[in-house]
């Protein structure tokens, strides 16, 4: 398993790559070009001068996250094919410099979903990420936008100004969307891309819906186990594969993660995994905990076994820390308690290895 860390980039990321590299065991990075609004080719000569730039520090960058799907395609429109094609542009300009992942999702207009930024935790004085449906329900799409990129202090990704300007319209679109429809939609992509990336040496690894249900009566397929199963076999190929992320689908304690996350490890169908605690405050409330098992709902330890047992050797990060020591920066991405969860996870694994040879 290769141990990453999201960045966000040079004047996008308050954390020098130095930092990044001095976390222990921290080979690299999932990175972002989140410049790129949805539908847009990703230049060449911009992919091969970020990868230099984070190879000249000393890391790897293998993994792109947030190539974002454009609403057309999700629609079913008839302009999608123009998309798609660019998307297929922006693939081959990627495995061009190394890159073996592409992270995406497929969830109409919200790419992820939380009514805090900032929740404090009285326990201990840090924040995080919060998320409580009753408050939701008193806020229309509009306003839950405004809210959200008023408070972020940083652009977001899935939350790019260009693409929620035409929310109305979009939201619009969806009304007519069942989940079947959006299903087919997706097949229609896959079945266009999957081939180019095995050719190229890609892996799409699909992100769950965050969170884990539908919101604003939208359509939302991917976030259970009978859902992930049904889009893989949409295309039966090792190139489309899972973005497995723990704190998305462990949003709702139905979902079983470690049983989840050995079932699709042991068919070689996970191409990296987001780890993350998160704590339940109530039905469809929940916070981001630190990655320690006792301080979230989530066994840590039994969902590492589960990579560990299935011999899982593709890419992880530490996903959405608290922010603690007084940290600034961008929500659920402080450099402090992301680096103590890779410390944890590095300790799980080597006395699951340690242990196998006694």
């Amino acid at each position: 398993m290769k141990m990453t860390f999201r960045w966000y980039g040079e004047g996008n990321d308050p954390i020098p790559l130095k930092y990044i590299k001095q976390i222990p065991n921290c080979s690299g990075l999932m990175g972002v070009l989140d410049q790129y609004a949805a539908g847009e080719v990703w230049p060449e000569d911009v992919i091969a001068d970020y990868v230099k730039h984070v190879n000249n520090a000393g890391l790897e960058v293998e993994v792109i996250e947030s190539v974002n799907v454009h609403e057309d395609i999700k629609l079913g429109l008839p302009t999608r094919d123009q998309y798609i094609e660019n998307y297929i542009t922006t693939i081959r300009n990627l495995a061009k410099h190394g890159i073996k992942v592409i992270v995406y999702n497929f969830m109409p207009v919200f790419d992820w979903l939380r009514t805090d930024l900032a929740r404090d935790i009285p326990e201990d004085g840090s924040n995080s990420l919060f998320y409580d449906e009753q408050e939701l329900l008193g806020m229309t799409p509009q306003e839950i936008v405004k809210q959200t990129t008023e408070n972020a202090g940083f652009t977001l990704p899935g939350w790019e100004p260009e693409r929620l300007a035409d929310l109305d319209r979009v939201m619009k679109l969806y009304e007519d969307v069942s989940p079947e429809q959006l299903l087919e939609n997706y097949k229609y992509f896959l079945q266009a891309i999957i081939p180019v990336c095995e050719e190229v040496g890609i892996r799409m690894g699909v992100h769950p819906d965050d969170p884990a249900w539908p919101i604003f009566g939208l359509p939302r397929i991917v976030h259970n186990k009978e859902q992930l199963k049904a889009i893989l076999n949409l295309v039966d190929s090792p190139a489309n594969s899972l973005c497995f992320c723990t704190g998305s689908l462990g949003s709702n304690p139905d979902n079983d993660i470690p049983a989840m996350l050995r079932y699709f490890s042991e068919k070689d169908r996970v191409a990296c995994v987001h780890l993350r605690n998160v704590k339940y405050l109530g039905e469809r409330c929940f916070r981001e905990a630190s990655h320690l098992s006792a301080d979230g709902d989530l066994d840590m330890y039994e969902i590492v076994r589960a990579l560990y047992e299935t011999g899982f050797d593709g890419y992880a990060r530490p996903d959405h820390g608290r922010m603690i020591w007084d940290e600034k920066g961008r929500a659920g991405y402080g450099l402090y308690d992301r680096a103590l969860g890779i410390t944890y996870l590095n300790g799980l694994w080597e006395a699951l290895e340690k242990g196998d040879k006694i």
